[in-house]
């Protein structure tokens, strides 16, 4: 990142937020279908992803913090977060059987939910937006809105 944190509006670091927890998701995702450890996929994501440039298109940089962070406390805090999506999920819909796309997303907001200052409905509508990108055409947005909104008031009771 060439621009000092400090020096940024406050819609870049939003942007920088938002472009952290979609890496994130991705992170996750990739860490599970390739047996790769965190370290290895954070590693990979700070040196070829945040920044790049693909086919003339330049990726975001992402908040490196909130990234790391993100990855570190879901796999640190992945039975706790899979039981709370678990219990937000029908009973014949654990989260084992649900798309690891998904999977990803609810470890990465949950660690967000049980680990961080961010107001639980900012995570939410983050979130949201998220599985809007992987799933524009879908029913996972408000799947994915439902959950974490059972999610967040079980790990934060008193943000509601």
């Amino acid at each position: 990142m060439s621009t000092p944190t400090t020096a940024l509006s406050g819609n870049q670091k939003r942007k920088m937020k938002s472009a952290a927890r979609l890496y994130a998701v991705q992170a996750l995702f990739q860490m599970e279908q390739s047996g790769q450890t965190s370290e290895q996929v954070v590693a990979e994501f700070l040196e070829h992803r945040f920044g790049a440039t693909y086919d003339g298109d330049e990726m975001l940089d992402g908040d490196i913090a909130l990234f790391r962070r993100a990855v570190e406390d879901a796999v640190n805090y992945q039975a706790r977060i899979d039981q709370m999506t678990d219990r937000a999920l029908v009973a014949k819909w654990p989260i084992a059987r649900i798309d690891p796309t998904l999977r990803g997303l609810f470890r990465a907001a949950g660690a967000e939910l049980i680990n961080s200052n961010t107001p639980p409905k900012v995570v939410i509508v983050e979130y949201v937006d998220i599985a809007r990108a992987f799933f524009p055409e879908g029913k996972e947005p408000k799947f994915v809105n439902a959950v974490l909104d059972h999610m967040a008031r079980e790990a934060r009771p008193d943000a509601f």
